[in-house]
């Protein structure tokens, strides 16, 4: 166990018998023995060893770590499945939305298109002779002068961002 643990922990570490050596200040052989199981470091060296690879001694000393590690990397992947899976959800829905409000934007530029060609410009039959009638003409010729000529803009700006926003399967 203490064997394997040694090696697994070193690799994980990235790394060589010889760099362990050098930070433990032994030779490359004695490290090459332990993962051997050949020999066995002493307490004060087993402590050191810990230190180096910033690992408990009860981890080094426990069970074989592969198993815990493959279970780990195992719960990591589902839950970033998961998370994926969450996020595609999410981005979906985003995407559903926007295309609502985009062929929501459409019908009500259209219809308030149709009712202003319906309504024939009634302000220009308005006496504008009375301040009320005035006001209320010059605001209605304002409001239908912008929009007629942004209404087109907004169109074909919608229609792109409908097409733009459909998911082809």
């Amino acid at each position: 166990m203490l064997k394997e643990n040694i090696k697994q922990v070193r690799k994980s570490r990235g790394l060589s018998q010889e760099e362990l050596a050098i930070k433990l200040n032994v030779v490359r052989q004695t490290i090459s023995k332990w993962e051997q199981g050949l020999s066995v470091p002493d307490s004060e060296m087993l402590v050191l060893i810990s230190e180096v690879l910033e690992t408990p001694v009860s981890t080094l000393l426990g069970e074989n770590i592969s198993e815990s590690k493959v279970d780990d990397l195992k719960v990591i992947s589902e839950k970033l499945e998961i998370i994926n899976l969450q996020l595609l959800k999410r981005k979906n829905v985003i995407r559903k939305i926007i295309q609502l409000i985009l062929i929501l934007l459409c019908i009500v530029t259209i219809i308030t298109f149709i009712y202003l060609f319906l309504l024939n410009s009634p302000y220009l039959n308005f006496d504008y002779n009375d301040p009320e009638n005035a006001v209320l003409g010059v605001a209605f010729h304002s409001f239908e002068w912008i929009f007629i000529r942004i209404v087109p803009i907004v169109l074909i700006a919608s229609i792109v961002g409908i097409v733009l926003t459909h998911k082809r399967e």
